[in-house]
């Protein structure tokens, strides 16, 4: 079910000191928020010396309240000229404040001025899951977990070097600091792990000691006569798994569409080099070579996968057409908004209830009714709907092209070149085109080459079926309506360097490559169904547009992680009991959503490759796994109208 975000509300105790009213205790200590974090957290852990020279380095906080212990953590890691390459800070909050409030609060310290605004520039809706933001030049990673702590550390997939706990007052808010919540954070503890609190109430050392942590004393911070600091225990430490470093940062990436260039950037940007393999003379010009494409969650009642994945794909996917253009790399897309119009009348009811009962936040979805909805398109329409005001159209080539840009020196392009095999050798694998000719050797190889990874794949791994996609191209004139995508059984976009997008067909097993007439008349159909009378407008358009295979899976979901063998061991019930083909990622099953999931896909794979914390949640994570397949048999049937 969905889990809702309620807004921190901004309050202050008689001295200035920001307030809970919800919980009636203050965010920090009265003597001073920066120096609290500095002498409870920073020092209670041994920073910064513990990070020193280390490749990465992992923090998990319970709390973030007003954010002060990640924006003094940042501060030190910067001051620190031994501080490690790449900084995790992973908080869990249940009521994030509102970003006009947090910049308010962090307004009263001048001294991080500057870490508080790039954070403000990104600070995310208050929506439940995980979010991500890259910061420093993506070598601090914050990563943001709204909602409930238990359950959310229950999915979180991390090694935490360090522990700061700095919820409210155990008395006022136990349920953070109960032995449940304890025993889930040494899981998620590497070897060695420490811990710091300012509490040191008998419930929380028993919780903690229960759990498996060796606790001392320390002298508190200011007037708070002691606080707490431990280490995971010797058993605990010596069962957890040390993180190791791979081999070699070096990877094959097979594929320059959506998927593969996103992997290359991550991959890039924590300094593997890349080996981009693709049988087009550039990028983007397969499945994602279409002139536009939406960019927009699928929400539901339930909150079901595919709504949790498309809204974590679609935040994470704004974010990442952000730091682009920051870095200078320039997509084409534009946030004009995407108006999805209900099917008929079961439908709009559905489309309130989901409206209703999930409360977001106006910026990310709002129900519109009938008037509202013709005023956004600027054209006459029959319903209303769900309007994403953030939501948009990209033009896939343009992000491949911007995805490899931003590699840098880091990667090396073999394009019109098809891999025909791959072969295991003593450093991992060989890479070799239809000629028989070695185009690459690496440790690693992604495999993001859409339907081509049928190829390398068992079929009981990675069922994957093509699905043949034509869109419509039609001439407009600009400005001209609709001025927002809409949506309804299909899409149509606003002019773009004169043309209009009409579609799409999803006919599996479909491969015929050329244009045809049927196809065109159905995205007209379409077209009449979103934008009633538009048609009229149209005359007899010239058969125009562009055909594409685009990767499908049973589910709807993707297919991303390692490769698995195609073998089930007998007993073997969880994904992690199955075998796996080493050095091999497949990542696939896209349908006709590359667009809504290829930055976080992108950031997911990067993260696994480098054992850093997961941008998903652990449950998403075993969704997507290709072992899935293996361990309930897929339906054979997909449907043709994703």
């Amino acid at each position: 079910m969905y889990e809702r975000i309620e807004p921190a509300r901004l309050a202050f105790d008689a001295d200035g000191t920001p307030r809970s009213e919800r919980y009636g205790d203050v965010y920090h200590s009265s003597a001073g928020a920066l120096g609290q974090a500095a002498h409870v957290f920073l020092a209670g852990n041994g920073l910064p010396g513990r990070w020193a020279d280390r490749r990465q380095f992992t923090i998990v906080e319970t709390g973030f309240g007003i954010g002060l212990n990640f924006l003094a953590t940042w501060a030190a890691w910067r001051a620190d000229p031994r501080r490690c390459e790449r900084l995790h800070f992973v908080s869990v909050e249940r009521h994030p404040f509102e970003g006009a409030d947090l910049a308010r609060l962090h307004a009263r310290f001048p001294e991080i001025d500057a870490l508080a605004r790039e954070l403000a520039a990104q600070w995310p809706l208050p929506l439940p899951g995980i979010h991500r933001i890259a910061l420093d030049g993506g070598r601090v990673v914050l990563t943001l977990l709204f909602g409930d702590a238990a359950s959310g550390l229950e999915r979180l997939v991390c090694r935490a070097d360090a522990l700061y706990l700095d919820g409210f007052s155990p008395a006022l808010n136990p349920e953070l600091w109960s032995p449940r919540v304890c025993h889930l954070l040494a899981r998620l503890c590497a070897p060695g792990a420490t811990l710091a609190t300012w509490s040191v109430a008998g419930s929380v050392r028993e919780a903690l000691t229960h759990a498996g942590f060796e606790l001392q004393r320390a002298p508190g911070f200011a007037g708070k006569r002691e606080m707490l600091t431990g280490t995971l225990g010797d058993a605990l430490s010596a069962r957890a798994r040390r993180p190791e470093s791979p081999r070699s940062r070096h990877a094959i990436v097979v594929g320059a569409g959506l998927a593969g260039t996103a992997v290359a950037q991550r991959l890039a940007e924590r300094g593997w080099r890349i080996e981009l393999i693709d049988e087009g003379s550039g990028p983007g010009q397969g499945a994602s070579g279409n002139l536009a494409g939406v960019l927009r969650p699928l929400p539901s009642l339930d909150d079901n996968r595919l709504s949790r994945l498309t809204r974590a794909g679609t935040l994470h996917g704004l974010r990442h057409l952000a730091r682009l253009e920051s870095l200078g790399h320039r997509p084409r897309w534009a946030g004009c908004g995407v108006l999805h119009l209900a099917r008929d009348r079961e439908h709009l009811a559905k489309q309130a209830q989901v409206v209703e009962s999930h409360a977001p936040p106006a910026d990310y979805l709002r129900f519109v009714d009938r008037e509202e909805a013709s005023a956004l398109a600027g054209w006459p329409l029959d319903a209303g709907g769900w309007w994403f005001g953030m939501g948009g159209w990209v033009q896939p080539p343009s992000l491949c092209a911007a995805n490899l840009a931003a590699c840098g020196d880091a990667l090396r392009t073999h394009f019109g070149r098809r891999l025909a095999a791959l072969e295991s050798t003593a450093a991992g694998w060989l890479a070799r085109d239809s000629d028989g000719q070695v185009i690459a050797e690496s440790p690693h190889v992604i495999l993001a080459n859409g339907t081509g990874i049928r190829d390398f794949a068992p079929t009981t791994a990675v069922p994957v079926r093509s699905a043949r996609g034509q869109v419509t191209h039609l001439p407009a004139e600009s400005a001209s309506a609709p001025r927002v995508v809409v949506c309804r059984l299909g899409y149509v976009s606003p002019a773009i360097d004169g043309v209009r997008c009409a579609g799409a067909t999803f006919l599996v097993d479909d491969p015929e490559t050329g244009l045809r007439a049927a196809d065109q008349a159905e995205n007209l159909s379409r077209l009449e169904l979103m934008l009633p009378g538009f048609g009229l407008t149209l005359g007899d358009p010239p058969l125009d547009g562009r055909v594409g295979f685009r990767p499908a899976s049973p589910d709807r979901l993707p297919i991303v992680g390692p490769l698995p063998t195609g073998e089930r061991p007998a007993g073997a019930t969880l994904a992690q009991h199955l075998p796996r083909r080493e050095g091999i990622v497949a990542v696939s099953g896209f349908g006709a959503r590359g667009l809504v999931w290829s930055a976080l896909v992108g950031e997911l794979v990067a993260s696994q490759l480098e054992d850093e914390p997961l941008p998903l949640e652990r449950d998403m994570v075993e969704a997507l796994d290709p072992g899935r397949f293996l361990l309930r048999p897929s339906r054979a049937r997909i449907r043709n109208d994703e």
